[in-house]
């Protein structure tokens, strides 16, 4: 009786579905217009708080730079489940 080898390696390797907008690699939408918002709104809040404006300006540039990063790290930390 043959016993087939389980290393043996027969038949073609699995497709990589890296790339292709399945969410396992490739380009996040979600993402890059997050961290994009981070950036510009981390900027914001310097430039406004150097700027001598309206502290209402600064206020609300601070909570979406919170939000932003808040939502990054939720989804990052819900990404590695």
């Amino acid at each position: 009786m043959a016993h087939p080898d389980p290393y043996r390696l027969t038949g073609t390797p699995p497709a990589d579905h890296r790339g292709d907008g399945t969410g396992t690699g490739g380009v996040d939408l979600t993402r890059t217009l997050l961290w994009s918002l981070l950036v510009l709104s981390a900027a914001a809040d310097m430039a406004t708080s150097y700027g001598g404006t309206d502290p209402w300006i600064n206020v609300a540039c601070g909570v979406v730079t919170l939000l932003s990063a808040g939502i990054l790290a939720v989804r990052r930390l819900r990404g590695r489940r």
